[in-house]
């Protein structure tokens, strides 16, 4: 099996701020004292807990928060744990461990103009693409939704003026945020992104149709769908000819831990895309959240730990 200890980082919490109604902001700093790998705008990081649960964060990159990794961790009575970990025992002075930054949610530095779409605790990626689009003197605009003023998180981050658009539940009269005028208004050539919860992220796919792959861009925090009736295919290993079969109730994933193959994996839940593996042969029947509709077309890769297969084998390149 995986070890999941390997090529971590050692990190103290430095600092915890509140930033929003049950909301907490981490500063992560190395032990060593050696920099951290570097961060770029959209990115995550493993953060692995003393109980060994590892859940992913993204990095908050702001005007004010400069220092180590900075996180914002919404308490969520319904998570899979998490975050009820990190706000009950999680204090100053906490050793964790993390992985370097990856990024599945990367901003495009070269659109002509960037629309921006948060929900919730969703704002902390989006937080990082407005300072660097800033940074850059590029043209941008946000829009964020809230159940309540109350919830709005990391609003000192956020750059005042006209750029910025709050959307606010209780204030609305019941009324959504209308996405279809946002991205009809937006100029030729927009780039839009969207992290949030599931409603708007389903609203978000509904109101970018019609725009090309390449110019929409999101990232999930929750599995946008459930998974497939699992196992009862057969995956066949390229670089050992092993075949392996995946048994009903089962998954990829499970069947190659039972055979003692290791794969690198952290969410399970296709999310996080640690687990993504080359498709040389078959159909997958992808159920993650991390690959555009045009890369599931391509059949090429995929999550090993959610998604199934509509053929009677996969092969896979390991």
């Amino acid at each position: 099996m995986i070890d999941h200890q390997a090529d971590t980082i050692d990190v103290r919490v430095c600092e915890i701020l509140e930033c929003g109604r049950d909301t907490k902001a981490y500063n992560l700093q190395p032990l060593t004292g050696q920099p951290l790998p570097m961060a770029e705008a959209g990115a995550h990081i493993d953060l692995i807990l003393p109980t060994g649960l590892i859940r992913q964060y993204s990095v908050i990159l702001g005007q004010k928060r400069t220092e180590g990794y900075w996180i914002a961790v919404k308490k969520d009575v319904n998570s899979r744990g998490g975050s009820l970990q990190i706000h009950s025992n999680v204090v100053v002075g906490t050793i964790l461990k993390v992985k370097a930054p990856r990024n599945n949610f990367p901003l495009d530095e070269g659109a002509p103009h960037s629309v921006l779409i948060a929900g919730g605790i969703g704002i902390t990626p989006i937080v990082s693409m407005i300072n660097r689009l800033v940074a850059l003197g590029k043209s941008w605009e946000l829009y964020y939704a809230c159940r309540s003023r109350a919830d709005l998180s990391l609003l000192e981050e956020i750059p005042a003026g006209q750029n910025a658009h709050f959307h606010l539940d209780d204030e609305s009269d019941g009324k959504y945020l209308d996405l279809s005028k946002i991205v009809g208004g937006a100029p030729a050539g927009t780039h839009f992104y969207c992290c949030g919860p599931l409603p708007l992220m389903a609203a978000f796919d509904l109101a970018t149709a019609d725009i090309a792959d390449q110019r929409k861009h999101v990232e999930y925090f929750t599995a946008r769908e459930s998974a497939p009736p699992q196992g009862g295919f057969r995956i066949k290993l390229a670089r050992s000819g092993k075949v392996l079969n995946v048994p009903q109730g089962g998954t990829i994933l499970d069947a190659l831990k039972e055979a003692g193959i290791s794969v690198e994996h952290s969410c399970a839940e296709g999310i996080c895309g640690t687990c993504e593996t080359t498709v040389l042969a078959g159909v997958p029947d992808h159920r993650d959240s991390v690959l555009t509709p045009s890369e599931r077309a391509a059949n090429n890769t995929i999550m090993v730990c959610c998604s199934g297969s509509k053929s009677e084998e996969l092969v896979l390149d390991l």
